[in-house]
C-alpha cells in the first residue's frame, strides 16, 4: 500500500486506473480521496469549480469503499472521486442550484443518482458550481464566483455543468457528475477540453424527477472516452417506475470502446441550425475539417449533411424551456432574488397558454421525425460543438437585456440542442486547440461534436475511442 498519493501521480490517473488499483488493493480509496480533497482546496477556488467541498462525506464514502473491497467486492468505480452538480441534492450539504433564492437550504436526502455513483464505489468530494437552475450556457451565478476554464481563467467554463468541467479539467477529479438539457455537458466539455457525452433519451433513468418532455439527461464529464464509457456502464438502464427507457448495448459501453466501427457514413454539418445568424469562428471550422480528415483516415465516408429544419422551428424548444423555468418551485417572495434571465424566462412561460405548450410538445415530436428523415443516410453527424471558442466572462450574460442574452446563447450553441430535441446521443471531443485571440494568447480547446442515431451509444463511443487513439489530446498547462 502506498504511503501517500502525491498530486502529480494522482492527476495522471484515469477513473479506470483508480478503480483498477483500488480493487487490487494497490491504492486505498481513502488515499485517493485525500489527494482529490487537497487539490479541491488548492485549485477549486482558482477556477470556481465548487460551491461546497465535502471532506467528511468524501472520506466516509472512501472508508466504506475500502471496507467493501476488503470484504471481497469488486466495484466499477472503486475509490473514484466524483463530485455532484449542485442542481442535485446531497443529504446534509447546502443546495442552492446557483440561485440566491435558495441560499441557506440544506438538502435532507440524496438524489437517486448520488446513490448510484456511491453504489459503484465513488467518493463524493463536493458540489460543483452551476448557473441559476442550470438555465444558461455560462456559469456566472449571483451566489458566488464564476466557473472558468483552466485553459484561460478570463474565459467561461461554459454551462450549466461549468463547475464540473472546471473540476475535471484542473485535475481535481477524473470524472464529475453533469447533466445536459440543451448542451450542458457538451458545452463545458468544449470550453474545458474534455469528453462530454449526452446519452439517448431514457438510457439513464430520471430517478425521482418527472421525465417531462425528455430534453435532459444525467451523465459525466471526463478526460478520456473510456472513463465516460465506464460511467455510462454504471448509470445506464431502467429503474422501477420509469415510464420509458432506451435499450442498453449488449456487452456494455466500455467494451464498445475496443470495437472500432466498420465503415460509417458521416454527415458533415457546419451551417448553424437553431440560429441562422450565428457567426462560426474559423477555429471551430478548422476543428471540424481536421476531424473529417481523421475520420476519412479511419476509413469512414464523409459527405455534406443538410440542415434538418428551419431555425424558426426551434421555437418549440424555447417554449418548453421557458415553461420549465416557470415550473421551478420557489419559496414565497423569491422572485425578486432571481437573475433577470430567469425572470424573463418565467415571464415567457406565464404568457404561454396550455394549447401553446401542447403544440410545442407536438412540434418536438414532429421535429424528431423530420431530423430522422433528413439524416437517414448517416450513421453519425459531425459538427462543431460551439460556434466560438470559450466565451470571455460576461460576454454572454446581459442582465440589462435578458432577451438579447438568450439570443446570444443560441448563436453560441447553434447545434447542441438538436440532440436534446430528438433524444439522440451526442459527444463533444477535444480534438483541436487554437490561439483564437491572436499571437501570444493562451491555447484554447475547441470541441467537435459527433451525433449518433438513437440508442447507438456503442457506435458513437467506439468511434470516439478510435479518434482518441489516433489524435490524443492533452489538458491545460497548470
Amino acid at each position: 500500500m502506498a504511503a501517500m498519493l502525491d498530486a502529480s501521480t494522482y492527476t495522471s490517473l484515469s477513473a479506470l486506473d483508480i478503480a483498477r488499483e483500488v480493487n487490487a488493493g494497490q491504492l486505498s480509496a481513502v488515499e485517493v480521496a485525500e489527494a482529490a480533497l487537497a487539490l479541491a482546496e488548492q485549485r477549486g477556488p482558482q477556477f470556481g469549480a465548487f460551491t461546497h467541498v465535502a471532506p467528511a462525506r468524501a472520506l466516509e464514502d472512501a472508508r466504506h469503499t475500502d471496507r467493501r473491497i476488503r470484504a471481497g467486492e469488486r466495484l466499477r468505480l472503486a475509490g473514484v472521486p466524483c463530485p455532484i452538480k449542485d442542481l442535485n441534492q446531497v443529504a446534509g450539504l447546502p443546495w442552492a442550484a446557483g440561485s440566491a433564492a435558495l441560499q441557506g437550504v440544506v438538502a435532507e436526502t440524496d438524489d437517486p443518482i448520488v446513490g448510484w455513483f456511491a453504489d459503484a464505489g465513488t467518493s463524493m468530494i463536493g458540489k460543483t458550481n452551476v448557473p441559476e437552475f442550470g438555465l444558461p450556457c455560462y456559469t456566472e451565478p449571483d451566489t458566488g464566483p464564476p466557473a472558468v476554464t483552466p485553459w484561460d481563467p478570463t474565459r467561461s467554463a461554459g454551462g450549466s455543468s461549468g463547475g464540473a468541467a472546471a473540476a475535471v479539467a484542473s485535475g481535481i477529479a477524473p470524472i464529475a457528475h453533469a447533466s445536459d438539457g440543451g448542451g450542458s455537458i457538451r458545452i463545458p466539455a468544449s470550453a474545458c477540453g474534455l469528453v462530454g457525452f449526452k446519452a439517448s433519451r431514457g438510457l439513464i433513468s430520471s430517478g425521482n424527477r418527472p421525465p417531462g418532455p425528455g430534453l435532459g439527461t444525467d451523465g459525466v464529464l471526463s478526460r478520456t472516452v473510456r472513463d465516460t464509457a465506464l460511467a455510462l456502464d454504471v448509470l445506464a438502464g431502467p429503474h422501477p417506475g420509469d415510464t420509458y427507457w432506451a435499450p442498453t448495448a449488449p456487452g456494455g459501453y466500455l467494451a464498445a470502446c475496443g470495437r472500432t466501427p466498420a465503415r460509417l457514413r458521416v454527415g458533415l454539418l457546419t451551417t448553424p441550425v437553431i440560429a441562422d445568424d450565428a457567426d462560426v469562428h474559423p477555429a471551430c471550422l478548422d476543428a471540424v475539417a481536421r476531424a473529417a480528415l481523421l475520420l476519412e483516415g479511419l476509413g469512414h465516408d464523409v459527405t455534406e449533411a443538410a440542415v434538418p429544419f428551419a431555425a424558426e422551428q426551434w421555437q418549440a424548444f424555447a417554449s418548453v424551456w421557458s415553461l420549465g423555468a416557470l415550473s421551478i418551485p420557489l419559496p414565497p417572495g423569491a422572485e425578486p432574488l432571481l437573475t433577470p434571465l430567469t425572470r424573463w424566462l418565467r415571464d415567457a412561460g406565464r404568457r404561454a397558454s396550455a394549447l401553446e405548450f401542447a403544440g410545442a410538445l407536438a412540434s418536438i415530436q414532429l421535429l424528431t421525425q423530420q431530423v430522422a428523415r433528413a439524416w437517414e443516410r448517416f450513421d453519425v453527424v459531425l459538427s462543431p460543438t460551439l460556434a466560438q471558442p470559450p466565451a470571455v466572462l460576461g460576454s454572454l450574460r446581459d442582465d440589462a437585456d435578458p432577451a438579447g442574452d438568450f439570443a446570444a446563447q443560441t448563436r453560441f450553441t447553434p447545434w447542441t440542442s438538436v440532440y436534446n430535441l430528438t433524444g439522440r446521443p451526442a459527444v463533444s471531443l477535444p480534438l483541436h486547440t487554437a490561439t483564437a485571440a491572436g499571437a501570444g494568447s493562451p491555447e484554447l480547446p475547441i470541441g467537435v461534436m459527433l451525433g449518433g442515431t438513437f440508442g447507438r451509444e456503442d457506435v458513437l463511443l467506439g468511434l470516439a475511442a478510435a479518434l482518441e487513439e489516433v489524435a490524443p489530446w492533452h489538458g491545460p498547462a497548470l
